[in-house]
Formats: C-alpha cells, structure tokens, sequence
C-alpha cells in the first residue's frame, strides 16, 4: 500500500502546498495553512480510496421533471437582483457595511415572503428576539408571520430546521455561527467554512432557501474564506455612503441570472423604500448647469442609469497635487487625465482634481470615461455643458473613441427623462429613431472642440 502524504491547503484561496508554511505565497495570508484530513468512508475509518462507496446515479440534459417556480419577494428591487424571484433550494450571500442596512432589509424580505403564505424563519445570532421585535415594530412588520430565533450553536440550528421545514431561513450573520466538532473560535475561517458548507448542503438536501448575512473586512470583501463565495448560488452587495440615503443592492455572482444587477433603495425612518425610477431620483437634485457637471447614461446589469458626474479641478499649492476619487476609479481618472494632457494638451499640472458621482453610486464601466474626461474640461475651463446633453463612450489610449454596448437602451433612457442631446463615439449603431440628437465623434480631440467650441486651452 502505497504511503500516505500530509496535504495542506490555504483556507482563504484554497492553494495546495506539501508542507506547513506560515504565509501563503498565492493570496499573502498569514497561518491561514491547514492540514487536510483524509476523508472518512464508513465506520472502520478508511481514507477514500481504500473503500467502495455507493454508486452514483446518472442522468443526462433532457428531462420531464417541471421547471423550478421563483417565489416572489414582492419587492421589486430585490427580486429584479436575483433574476425574477427566488430559487427554491438556492445558498444567497448577502454582505455589506455595517449600519448599510442589510438587517433591515432581510427582515423586511422575510415579512413580505411571510405574508405571501410561504413559511420564513429568521434566526440571529446578534439580537434577541426582543430587539429583532422591536425593529420589526419601527418597520410596522408586527403582524407578519415570521418566526424568530435566536441561536448560534449550528447542531441546534439544524435540528430546528428540519423540524420546521421552512421556505425561506435567513441566518444573520454567518460570522456568529458555530460548529461543535471544529475546533476554533466563532468567526474563524474554519468555523465560517464549516457552518456554511453544512447549511448549503442542508438547503439542497431539505429544499430550503437560505440567505446567510456576512460581515465584510476593511477593503469591503466578505470576511472568512473565498470558498464561502463559491459555495453559495447568488452573492450580492449591499452598497452606499453613509452621508446618501440611497442603498445599492448588486448581485456580484448569480447562477439564476444577470450578474451585476442592481435595486435601488431609499433609507427612510420606515425602513427601506424601493426607488423605480433611480435615474430619476439621482438626478433630481441637479440645480442650473454648473462647470464640472456632466450627465453619464450607463448601464447596470440589464438596467439603464443616468448619474450625475461631478469634477473639480482647482489651483494647488503642493508640489504634488491631489487626485482624489469617490465612487468611480483612480486609476482609470489617472489614465483619463494622461490622455487628456498627451493627445490633447489639456494640462492638469499644477491643479488638484477631485471626482465625484453623485449620489453614493459607484460606477467602474469603462463608457464613462468620455463623461469623466468632458467633466474634468468642464470644470478646468469654466465652461458648463446644456442641461439636456448625455454623454458616454470610452476612451483609448491614443485618443480615440472606443463603441460600447447597449448604446440604444441608454439613448432612450435619457430620452425619457427629458434628455435631448447626446454625445457618443462615431462607431456606434444608433439609429436616432428616439428623435435624439446624436452628435458622433471620432477622438477625444474632436469632442472636445464639438461640445466646447475651440475655447479649451491648454
């Protein structure tokens, strides 16, 4: 018989290695090096391998079994992230700065899900049913019938579960879960791996959907290992600033739908309020046209957007200015502004720039850097754009206009708010039936001299 070798793997990325090392060289975590324990087949203790197991039954694509039905939240917002409902038997993430709301809107979720006639259990394992009561009576949620628990042993958990035979379970948080039989403090990397695996098994197993709640680290990843991720069907992110009381719910991973889906929400003192008509709502605050102010018609998910991008560039008395960043890129504002300055002889030295998207969105697709780059020129030459102009498109290093997707969908998003100008790359399929006015361009040279009118100096 051959002889057994010691494995370990990473618990934060999973890297294999042969021998104990105190950092991992693939993701730089620290005693995060694990010994894998060989499989148990029965009770005599056989690693796997040395035993049969029962054989595995094999089916092929077709089938006559019916189709899975979703079951409706009844808000609107968060069954457009999951894809049109909820996925009987679905493992759901959701993670999110503390105070952003993600308890607030479980419970919220529960009681409508409750109230549909489906049975919802909601178990914390950082409140007491009292406080949970007390919140649900601010919300004016009393009469839903949810059932509450407040327990963090897992065993326990279980046991509860399959007695009750929920639809829907929520598990707040995932971080205060623990197994008796590892060995770790609560919160730990194995004890979070652990208590997740047992409760996505459980939900494949019983046909129970489970939403687990994560704490999220410093650099607004989940805490606890990467694994989690990939275990789950649908990871979201529930997103916002603390100073805007609008929420982002994004669907970072769906096996059930588009990724990157977004709800919208309002934080009110009744809760949080769906928000149908975000671009609407993000606009709404836009006083008279301004320098630095620039209208981007993007794309979320499947969703249109329109937000307002703020520039500022002032002098600066520093011998490096400052370039700083909110809710867009610094890297990408970096590369927008050595084009502007190389192609164009737009110069940025010597000033401070400062990027905002307003509202407390976050916006990372490259069809905004042409809204950026006309927001920095704005706002450098004094010189606002008409109030009823949008502007998207991306911007290669050589200066030129890059097309972008679903062009159409935003044309007649800004359309419908008013929007009658618009300003995109000359490559692009639009065919202007909106009764839009497209003025295409080839490079960022021509934009500039179209939407400022040769008064940009370097």
């Amino acid at each position: 018989m051959a002889k057994q070798t010691q494995s370990f793997s990473c618990n934060t990325c999973g890297a294999v290695y042969t021998k104990w090392t105190g950092r991992c060289e693939a993701c730089g975590e620290w005693n995060s090096i694990a010994e894998d324990v060989p499989l148990a087949a029965g009770p005599k203790g056989k690693t796997l391998g040395a035993g049969r197991g029962r054989r595995v039954e094999l089916g092929d694509l077709s089938t006559t079994e019916a189709p899975l039905q979703r079951a409706l939240f009844g808000l609107e917002e968060l069954d457009r992230v999951l894809g049109g409902g909820l996925v009987p038997a679905s493992a759901i993430l959701v993670g999110g700065d503390p105070g952003i709301g993600k308890s607030t809107i479980l419970l919220q979720a529960a009681a409508h899900f409750a109230r549909s006639g489906k049975k919802s259990i909601y178990v914390s394992g950082e409140e007491a049913t009292s406080q949970i009561r007390m919140r649900a009576q601010r919300l004016n949620l009393s009469d839903a019938p949810v059932k509450l628990a407040a327990e963090t042993n897992l065993r326990d958990v279980l046991t509860m579960l399959e007695a009750e035979r929920p639809d829907l379970v929520i598990i707040d948080s995932i971080q205060t879960m623990w197994a008796d039989h590892v060995e770790s403090a609560p919160g730990s990397v194995s004890q979070v791996r652990a208590t997740a695996h047992e409760l996505v098994t459980f939900a494949k197993k019983r046909g129970v959907s489970v939403i687990l709640v994560g704490h999220v680290t410093k650099e607004g990843q989940i805490a606890g290992p990467r694994v989690v991720e990939h275990m789950v069907d649908t990871v979201l992110y529930f997103e916002g600033e603390r100073g805007h009381q609008f929420r982002i719910l994004r669907a970072v991973k769906n096996r059930f739908g588009p990724a990157d889906e977004i709800g919208v929400f309002e934080m009110t003192g009744a809760g949080l309020q769906q928000v149908t008509n975000p671009s609407a709502l993000f606009l709404s605050e836009r006083d008279k046209p301004a320098p630095g102010s620039v209208v981007f018609a993007g794309i979320e998910g499947t969703r249109p957007l329109l937000v307002e991008i703020q520039a500022l560039v002032a002098p600066s008395t520093l011998a490096t200015p400052r370039r700083a960043v909110v809710g867009s890129d610094s890297a990408r504002l970096a590369m927008i502004i050595a084009v502007l300055e190389s192609r164009c002889g737009v110069s940025f030295g010597g000033h401070d720039v400062y990027l905002n998207i307003a509202g407390g969105m976050r916006v990372s697709e490259p069809a905004a850097d042409l809204a950026v780059a006309a927001a920095l020129v704005s706002s450098r030459e004094g010189i606002a754009l008409p109030p009823d102009t949008v502007v998207f498109g991306e911007i290669s290093l050589s200066g030129a206009l890059r097309p972008i997707t679903q062009a159409e969908v935003r044309v007649k998003e800004a359309t419908k708010l008013g929007f009658s100008t618009a300003y995109a790359p000359s490559r692009m399929k639009l065919t202007g039936e909106s009764g839009m006015t497209i003025n295409r361009v080839e490079d960022l040279g021509g934009f500039l001299t179209a939407c400022f009118e040769n008064k940009t100096e370097s």
